[in-house]
């Protein structure tokens, strides 16, 4: 039986749980590590941030961190590989975390598109019982945005009366978006895009773990990928930076279209994440289009409309296997109306 698909891990990538190396963010470990070593832990952590810079990544180290037992004074976060807390967490095997995620079932080939309820009701009576290890209960959701509006108001009522000596771990690439009372219950802790030279070194930390990776284009991936590693290792698999080349060349040319272009994108957009590649390039150019110097308000309101639009077509797209061509022809066609 094939692997199943998770929807918090780029197919063809390590997923972050079983990364003990961490590039960047030192600001963030600093604070966590105060926060412990000055017994002030919280109960709640909204990591907020854009997609694929190390949120998941964080969120798991301090998971380790905690089930390691660490007495106070530490000077890291990092907890090594063959310790049994990180070789419990890799494997989703440790009594005392619990994840909430996006994963295919045995009979579907792709995740759902939301975490369920369920698996909320799951992490409460996670809590409800008296931790295994005698320590911290960890529960990690990945990506609190994914919740579907019964998940979110379930987990407000734990969040409400958290357990003692509980974290929640909440990843979030849009908490402006998230409803107040879940912002106000969880201590925020926000991270910016990394530098180019961190995402270089994060490429190639697992670059040995990725069959045929194009080495030579890391530096390129890495410019490209404003500051995300996801985003790099999206460029470098299959054929992202093709696909980002196309898609630019094309949105140079609007508002004119040429369909014969049109047909070749659509046909890189099948397997990997290619598709969201196009998307965040497309994206990537709207923001920078909706913010030049001298744009009218409603030409700005139409290109976040537009921008809006795009991320929602290309991930309903992804979710339901629909066919890419349509894609492709639906987004310029909102781009060409935008930019005239």
């Amino acid at each position: 039986m094939s692997e199943r698909e998770e929807g918090d891990r780029l197919a063809g990538s390590p997923h972050p749980r079983a990364q003990t190396k961490f590039f960047g963010h030192a600001d963030a470990e600093a604070e966590i590590l105060g926060a412990w070593n000055g017994g002030r832990m919280p109960h709640a952590l909204l990591l907020g941030g854009p997609e694929g810079i190390g949120k998941a990544t964080l969120s798991y180290r301090i998971a380790r961190f905690l089930l390691s037992k660490p007495k106070l004074g530490a000077k890291s976060l990092a907890i090594p590989a063959d310790h049994p807390a990180s070789r419990q967490v890799a494997a989703l095997s440790h009594p005392d975390l619990v994840v909430l995620r996006r994963i295919a079932s045995e009979e579907d080939k792709k995740p759902p598109s939301e975490i369920s309820v369920n698996e909320v009701r799951r992490a409460i009576s996670f809590f409800g019982s008296t931790a295994a290890m005698g320590g911290w209960r960890v529960a990690i959701v990945d990506s609190v945005d994914e919740l579907n509006t019964n998940g979110t108001n379930a987990l407000l009522k734990v969040l409400e009366e958290p357990p003692p000596h509980s974290l929640f771990l909440l990843i979030s690439h849009m908490p402006g978006r998230l409803i107040a009372t879940i912002r106000s219950r969880c201590q925020k802790l926000s991270l910016r895009p990394l530098a180019e030279s961190d995402v270089v070194k994060a490429v190639e930390s697992i670059a040995d773990q990725i069959p045929d990776l194009p080495r030579a284009q890391i530096k390129e991936a890495a410019t490209a990928s404003g500051g995300s590693v996801r985003r790099a290792l999206s460029l470098l698999l299959g054929e992202g930076l093709e696909v980002r080349e196309l898609t630019e060349n094309m949105l140079a040319k609007l508002p004119a279209v040429d369909g014969e272009a049109l047909h070749k994108l659509g046909d890189k957009l099948y397997g990997g994440d290619a598709i969201y590649v196009f998307a965040e390039t497309v994206e990537d150019w709207l923001a920078q289009a909706a913010t030049k110097e001298g744009d009218a308000s409603a030409r700005l309101a139409r290109f976040a409309k537009t921008w809006e639009n795009v991320r929602r077509a290309a991930a309903e797209t992804d979710i339901y296997n629909l066919d890419r061509k349509p894609l492709v022809f639906q987004v310029f066609a909102m781009l060409a109306e935008a930019t005239r």
